[in-house]
């Protein structure tokens, strides 16, 4: 005899919108813990895809039949490791004159005076005598020589990242070569998905290529107007202009600090206005009015999502949270909602342009019966 094929069984409950929100909840915050827990390895990780995504089009001109693959892949390795060379050399000349600034400043009596200032003008305005020090202990000689001497523990954590990178950059521009005929092997297949990550890629690129352009513009302007006005160590403050112009929306704020604090120290309130007033006429008409038109054109994501963006990442991986975050948040939205059709709504809430709703079919007319009299 043979037996029936059983009845499936009845299909289990579907869990309802807010358990699945709060299950995705919990795998997220499961996820992005252990990133920050392994944020030496992925920090660097991260850094070295970045750089190996934006060096990887000069790869094309050696991509000619006859030619071996190894060429282009060394072209690659080449460009990635110029560009670690240039920030690398940037940080040491920065972190050197920065040390050698302080110490000048901590052997004067520049700092004591400002400080002294600083109090008179807090107590001024009515704050009591203890928050008027705590204010003014910024320019504290020993914080300064403190904050001077933990450079170079800083900069023995940047030369091991680094390392990381370099190595991390070899293998993925290597792997690039093998991944780059994806789209002929599994076109037919997986097509959206090569579709998406060739659109993540591109986005990238543009977005730290406009940066790159633009920070170079005005840490230019910036570093020329500070030397003109006789602000000690311009360079230093000038590479600073061009590293937090790759940080979204505060980065303008966290290049001004330092050279307008300086600039009180060694010319008082009228320097620290004409430095201000230089920073806000050049960095918000470049930064603020010009650079956002291509930067939203670039990777299409709104102003609230991208300042969230890079305190999120900045928690979550640290100091180079802030320059990742716009690639870190173009990944997740990649992988999460681009695949999903049902996240359209949540696509365009986080800027994306080309997240449209599908238009709704009209309904088509019910067919009429004809009656047919009896004769």
């Amino acid at each position: 005899m043979t037996s029936l094929p059983s009845a499936p069984g009845p299909a289990g409950p579907t869990p309802s919108p807010a358990l699945r929100i709060l299950l995705i909840l919990a795998a997220s915050a499961i996820v992005l813990a252990g990133i920050s827990l392994a944020r030496e390895v992925f920090g660097p990780l991260a850094l070295a895809i970045v750089i190996v995504v934006i060096c990887e089009p000069v790869r094309r001109p050696f991509q000619r039949p006859g030619r071996p693959a190894w060429i282009g892949t060394t072209a690659v390795i080449v460009l990635a490791y110029v560009i670690l060379l240039a920030m690398a050399a940037l940080l040491w000349l920065a972190g050197t004159q920065f040390a050698r600034l302080v110490g000048d400043l901590a052997s004067q009596d520049g700092l004591v005076r400002a400080a002294d200032q600083i109090v008179a003008w807090l107590q001024s305005l009515g704050l009591d005598q203890e928050a008027a020090d705590a204010a003014a202990s910024i320019l504290d000689p020993e914080t300064l020589l403190g904050l001077a001497g933990s450079l170079g523990s800083a900069v023995l954590g940047v030369a091991t990242a680094l390392f990381f990178v370099c190595a991390y950059i070899i293998f993925l521009a290597a792997d690039a070569a093998r991944y780059r005929t994806a789209p002929a092997l599994f076109g037919a297949t997986h097509g959206p998905a090569l579709q998406r990550i060739a659109r993540l890629q591109t986005g990238v690129r543009r977005y730290y290529v406009v940066n790159a352009a633009f920070g170079a513009v005005v840490a230019i302007v910036d570093g020329l107007a500070l030397w003109w006005m006789g602000v000690p160590a311009p360079v230093v403050w000038a590479i600073l202009a061009f590293v937090t112009n790759f940080i979204p929306n505060i980065g303008f704020v966290l290049g001004l600090i330092p050279p307008a604090i300086l600039a009180f120290v060694v010319g008082s309130w009228p320097l620290l206005l004409g430095v201000i007033a230089v920073y806000c006429v050049v960095n918000v008409v470049l930064q603020v009015l010009v650079q956002p038109k291509f930067v939203s054109d670039a990777v299409d994501l709104s102003l609230t999502l991208s300042f969230f963006s890079v305190i999120f990442w900045t928690f979550v991986i640290g100091p180079l949270g802030a320059i990742l975050s716009i690639p870190l948040t173009l990944l997740v939205r990649a992988v999460v909602l681009e695949g999903d059709p049902g996240a359209t709504w949540a696509r365009w809430v986080s800027g994306d342009r080309t997240a449209v709703p599908e238009p709704t079919p009209e309904p088509s007319a019910a067919p009429t019966r004809r009656r047919f009299r009896r004769r």
